[in-house]
């Protein structure tokens, strides 16, 4: 994800009529957010073109969920990253068309609930501290529910993905079932990510074993990402395990390794934020017309599908 810079902003005004299946933001073609940038580029990694086909505009305003809206909500606020590997939140050919699985997640419930969004650009890792502070109402951007995060941000699930392990053709390791695995190795991942927070927080494991620890690699690129590993800088990435699979889907000499732990994936509000409720029923209502399905068969995820949105549930164990 990336680093901090100044948000990029634009009001999404159509989500009362019809609307294309990406989000449009003016002016972010050209530079590194761009896919010319590092993001879009890195080490093939973004090499497979994104689905376009349009899922959303169909979608008509569902009068019970709507209702549940607090009172005047008309337009909101919410922040996303741009990882630039699908099906995370990534750059048409155009240069300025966002898509990806969580933008239209975004977009469909926007259409159920009948309200405006506007889009703020935002370094994955800063968005969370920032709901607190009112500057967006919610966040969209693959976050993971956690018990350590649900202690101040309450989440509304809308499918299950979680952490898993890539690395290059020639690595020796196999399936990644204990962290003491990575004793020694260079391990990439997201910053600000839970992937980031598992291995800082295990990174005694391999000192008690009497091994020594592994080093942990963070960037907020993802092509940098996956540069470091192509180009042995690195020894394994750990991230998302659908963008894990789609990213060695679309570049050689990398392969998945294997799911390590799954989690909830859910929109991020303020803790005690009203909006929850409303948007745990436009999910379930996406979920009961079909749409949901629609969704996760145009990113190739429907392994991540949930059959009910949740409010903050405890963190997954398996």
């Amino acid at each position: 994800m990336r680093t901090s810079r100044s948000a990029r902003r634009t009001l999404f005004a159509p989500f009362m009529t019809a609307v294309s299946a990406a989000w449009l933001l003016t002016g972010c073609g050209s530079g590194p957010d761009g896919p010319a940038g590092s993001a879009g580029a890195g080490a093939g990694a973004g090499s497979g073109a994104a689905p376009a086909t349009d899922v959303v505009s169909g979608i008509r305003k569902d009068a019970g969920a709507a209702a549940l809206l607090p009172a005047g909500t008309g337009r909101l606020t919410v922040a996303v990253s741009v990882g630039g590997t699908p099906p995370g939140t990534t750059y048409l050919a155009d240069g300025k068309t966002l898509t990806g699985q969580d933008v239209d997640f975004t977009q469909a419930v926007g259409k159920a609930l009948g309200i405006e969004l506007t889009a703020e650009q935002a370094s994955f890792e800063a968005i969370l501290p920032a709901l607190d502070s009112g500057k967006y109402d919610f966040g969209a951007s693959n976050f993971g529910v956690t018990d350590e995060r649900r202690r101040t941000i309450d989440f509304v699930t809308y499918i299950n993905d979680g952490q898993g392990f890539a690395v290059r053709d020639d690595s020796k390791l196999s399936k990644v079932t204990d962290l003491r695995q990575l004793c020694g190795l260079n391990v990439a991942t997201g910053a600000g990510t839970t992937f980031e927070a598992t291995l800082e927080e295990n990174r005694h494991v391999c000192t008690d074993a009497g091994k020594k620890a592994y080093s942990v690699q963070t960037y907020s690129e993802q092509g940098a990402l996956w540069s470091a590993l192509q180009q042995g800088r690195s020894d394994i990435v750990m991230s998302t395990i659908n963008g894990l699979r789609y990213a060695v889907a679309h570049q050689s000499g990398v392969k998945f390794l294997n799911e390590y732990h799954r989690l909830d994936v859910g929109f991020a509000f303020k803790k005690g934020s009203k909006l929850a409720p409303a948007f745990q029923a436009a999910v379930n209502r996406l979920i009961a017309d079909g749409t949901y399905d629609e969704i996760l068969k145009k990113w190739g995820t429907t392994g991540s599908a949930i059959t009910r949105s949740q409010i903050s549930p405890p963190e997954l164990r398996e």
